[in-house]
């Protein structure tokens, strides 16, 4: 059974994201902050049954070792690196953002 990690990076993301849906749409209801929360925490829950069901991330497949998954979650993903028995979240992010130079920026520190 794989363990689960968000990096920091990561935590910020859902931060964001749950405080922007908090403001937009306030914390209660199908639609809220807390629900959007929970759906983001499960998906990654998933990734502990089935670490390997997320597809490869396109834009690292020729710049990063491999491992990079991902899980979708309309309009999100959820970035992760799987080794051995850890997969490590490191970006949950709007698939409408330009995530190519996003991924590269966190990851590899280059604009």
């Amino acid at each position: 059974m794989v363990r689960v990690t968000i990096s920091e990076d990561a935590e910020h993301d859902l931060f964001g994201i749950y405080n922007k849906r908090l403001e937009l749409r306030g914390p209660d209801g199908e639609d809220g902050a807390e629900a959007l929360l929970d759906s983001l925490l499960a998906a990654m829950e998933r990734i502990v049954r089935f670490p390997e069901s997320g597809p490869n991330v396109p834009e690292l497949r020729d710049m990063a070792e491999p491992g990079w998954r991902q899980i979708s979650l309309r309009p999100y993903r959820i970035i992760y690196l799987l080794s051995d028995d850890v997969a490590t979240v490191v970006m949950v992010a709007d698939s409408r953002r330009d995530l190519s130079n996003l991924l590269q920026r966190r990851l590899f520190g280059r604009a």
